[in-house]
This record gives C-alpha cells, sequence and structure tokens, in this order.
C-alpha cells in the first residue's frame, strides 16, 4: 500500500541536526528536479524579500520564512515526519505509533512537496516554505512542473498495490495516477453525515486517523475494495463508488457523525 498525503504549510523548526543530503532522499529519479527548485527557492530568497514573500505567498507576519529558505542547505534537517506539523499530522501521531506500524509508515507514507516533489517520512529534509501553488519566475507554476519528473517516477513506487490518495487538490495536480494504476487507487473524502458537507479541518484530522488506524492494526489492502471492508472492519462508515470507466480511481466517501 502507497498512502499519498499533502505537507503541511506549517513545520516545526529544523534543529541541529546535521544540514540536508540530498543524494540521501528516496526517489533518487527527483533528484535533478528537486536540485532546480531548491537551487531557484535559495537564489529567489536571498535577494528581494518583497519579492520572495510575494512569489511565495506569504504575509507580512511570515516574513521570517524567507530568511529560513535562505538557509536549506547549511540548516539543520530532521525526519520530514518530524517537519510536517498540522492537523493532519496531529491526529497521525507518528512518534506515538509501535515499533512495526512505525516501520509500515516508513515504507508507505508518501509526502507531496513543491520543494521536493515528494518524500518518505523518514527522509530528513530542513524546514522550509514553498508549496506546491507557487509559481517560481524560473520554473512556473510547481504544480505543472513537477508533473514529468513525477510520472516518471511514481508508478515504479506504486507498485502493484493499492494506491491511497489523500492528497488535497494543489498537491494532486503534481501526479494523476493513469491506467492501471489509477484502477488500484481509491481517494477519500470526508463528510459530516448530517450535512453531507466537507469540512477543511475536520476533513484533515480525520484523514489522519484514517491512516494511523490502518497501520496500527497492520491493515494491508491489495486493492481499494479490500480498503472499504478495512474500513468498515475498523469502524468507519464509508461509502464507495467504483469508477464508470477505465483507467480511473475509486471515490470513497467517508461519514463521520461529531466534528472534532
Amino acid at each position: 500500500m502507497l498512502v499519498l498525503l499533502p505537507p503541511s504549510e506549517g513545520k516545526a523548526a529544523s534543529g541541529r541536526g546535521a544540514p540536508l543530503k540530498p543524494e540521501s532522499l528516496s526517489l533518487p529519479g527527483l533528484a535533478e528536479a528537486r536540485e532546480a527548485v531548491l537551487a531557484e527557492l535559495v537564489d529567489l530568497c536571498a535577494g528581494d524579500e518583497d519579492k520572495a514573500r510575494e512569489v511565495l505567498g506569504l504575509s507580512e507576519g511570515l516574513r521570517g520564512e524567507v530568511a529560513k529558505n535562505v538557509e536549506l542547505r547549511t540548516a539543520g534537517a530532521r525526519p520530514a515526519g518530524e517537519i510536517y506539523t498540522g492537523v493532519l499530522y496531529d491526529a497521525l501521531d507518528l512518534a506515538s505509533l509501535d515499533p512495526a506500524a512505525k516501520r509500515r509508515a516508513a515504507r508507505s507514507l508518501l509526502v507531496f512537496s513543491g520543494l521536493w516533489g515528494a518524500v518518505r517520512v523518514t527522509d530528513r529534509i530542513p524546514s522550509y516554505r514553498c508549496s506546491m501553488g507557487v509559481r517560481l519566475p524560473g520554473l512556473g507554476a510547481l504544480g505543472a512542473y513537477w508533473r514529468a519528473p513525477m510520472a516518471s517516477v511514481l508508478p515504479a513506487a506504486a507498485g502493484g498495490g493499492l494506491v491511497l490518495d489523500l492528497r488535497s487538490a494543489a498537491y494532486a495536480a503534481a501526479w494523476k495516477p493513469k491506467g492501471e494504476v489509477a484502477a488500484r487507487t481509491a481517494t477519500v473524502r470526508v463528510l459530516h453525515a448530517p450535512t453531507r458537507k466537507v469540512v477543511s479541518h475536520f476533513n484533515k484530522a480525520t484523514k489522519g486517523r484514517i491512516v494511523r488506524s490502518l497501520l496500527t492494526a497492520g491493515t494491508a489492502p491489495e486493492d481499494p475494495a479490500s480498503l472499504v471492508e478495512a474500513l468498515r472492519d475498523l469502524g468507519y462508515v464509508v461509502e464507495a463508488q467504483a469508477p464508470e470507466r477505465a483507467g480511473a480511481p475509486w471515490a470513497l466517501d467517508v461519514l463521520v457523525e461529531e466534528i472534532h
């Protein structure tokens, strides 16, 4: 099973660990594209600060994020699972998983990123600010920039099993499973059952709990239909819609009564 996650806008501090070693990151086929984004981002943030804030979509109160990006090559690095914070990652709570569940997380979780393309939660990275919605002056819109590198690397990373896609729309734009990979992909919405509306905060928290439940239970469904059964066994209320055409993913709605 491969689980595709969005990153978090807010991130933990880099810490005092050894700096980034780009060659150590997973998915080495993305190395050249990563270096291009990293080089342009560092140069942008080392120049006109106001321009960098505009490009990155940062408010005045986030001015310090520009300076942080300047130091990306020398800042301390930590496992990505510690760098990413926020609602989904708080609910997932990787640090409290038992050793077996942590090993499953290391194998199955893939976090998409405007800067790195995608990383494993064990990959050591510095804290940064660069969303997939950014349009860098030289490389253009990052969602479009990453499509070709991702298309060459992600099908192999997906292997022959289930792909559970929990990404937000901006990050889903960087890679859309096609063909037989799409046929074993499931996307998930979380709906407030009484209103059948998506609530952003609630949506993220529930997705984090779903991943935690699967990792803790040691469940490894091989296809979307098996995933539906596994989630129901774990106590989730799931409505599933099989694709109407070949090469399209399954669509799963998880219904929850309370918003918390």
